[in-house]
């Protein structure tokens, strides 16, 4: 969902000059224009307008009470925290009360639910197809980072290699994914944010994406216009649990070896 804001520029004619009885139309002198251009403005706006981005964050808790109601109705719980927290912990149930395929069918539907029916098959149709699908990822990347920062954080568009050798500005890269940091947990990343998000795209706006999660320092990187990777090579599948993995650090505490932690159980 983007939201611009576009500014009006009025044009004003001047009136034209009234005869007066008994006086002369006085000649104004021009000065001659003066050759240099200056590019600071003398008398700056003290108000400007609000940019698209403070606009943008003015809709996010909207999206985020738009997003959590999907989950909720998806899961079929609510939890009684307001805001972030208490979307991460639907996230958890959601989880917690499903195997892997079914939280990632659950995520799927939600992702779903967020669109009009038609919005998706018009897009898959008609906006798909151009220029070899690269308009489409190119679009879709500067949605994702406009309106998107709300659950992720920090992001910008960035080029990233596409299949055929070329660069393509279809690239959103995420500082330091919210979504991972607050959950602490790779599965909840996986399984409801990849793998999820890559098939949703594919499969409903015809549009390949790969996503590259970093557990070391939680950022990530979405490569419109690339293929995902086969789960059975895709290394984000085989990472351990994180360092501040709640469920992991309680193994530690009750004396189990690393081997015993090397993987997150959720994958």
């Amino acid at each position: 969902m983007a939201v611009a804001v576009l500014p009006f520029s009025f044009s004003t004619r001047a009136p034209a000059a009234a005869a007066i009885p008994f006086l002369s139309p006085t000649k104004t002198k021009t000065n001659p224009p003066c050759p240099c251009r200056c590019s600071a403005n003398p008398n700056p706006n003290p108000n400007p307008p609000p940019s698209v981005g403070v606009t943008a964050s003015l809709l996010d808790p909207l999206l985020l009470n738009f997003f959590r109601a999907k989950m909720v109705h998806e899961v079929g719980w609510d939890s009684p925290r307001p805001g972030y927290d208490g979307l991460i912990q639907v996230a958890n149930r959601l989880l917690n009360a499903k195997s892997n395929q079914q939280t990632q069918l659950s995520a799927l539907r939600v992702l779903k639910s967020l669109f009009p029916t038609w919005l998706l098959v018009l897009f898959k149709m008609l906006v798909a197809p151009i220029a070899h699908g690269q308009l489409a990822s190119m679009m879709l990347a500067r949605a994702t980072a406009l309106s998107c920062k709300w659950l992720m954080g920090p992001c910008s568009v960035n080029s990233v290699l596409l299949p055929h050798g070329n660069s393509c500005s279809s690239g959103v890269f995420v500082e330091r994914c919210k979504y991972l940091e607050e959950s602490k947990c790779i599965g909840i990343c996986i399984n409801t944010c990849k793998l999820p998000t890559q098939a949703f795209f594919k499969d409903y706006m015809g549009v390949e994406l790969y996503m590259e999660p970093n557990f070391e320092d939680y950022s990530c990187q979405f490569n419109f216009g690339v293929p995902a990777v086969c789960p059975a090579v895709d290394k984000a599948l085989k990472e351990p649990c994180l360092e501040i993995c709640t469920n992991a650090n309680r193994r530690r505490e009750l004396g189990r070896t690393e081997s015993d932690i090397a993987q997150c159980p959720q994958l």
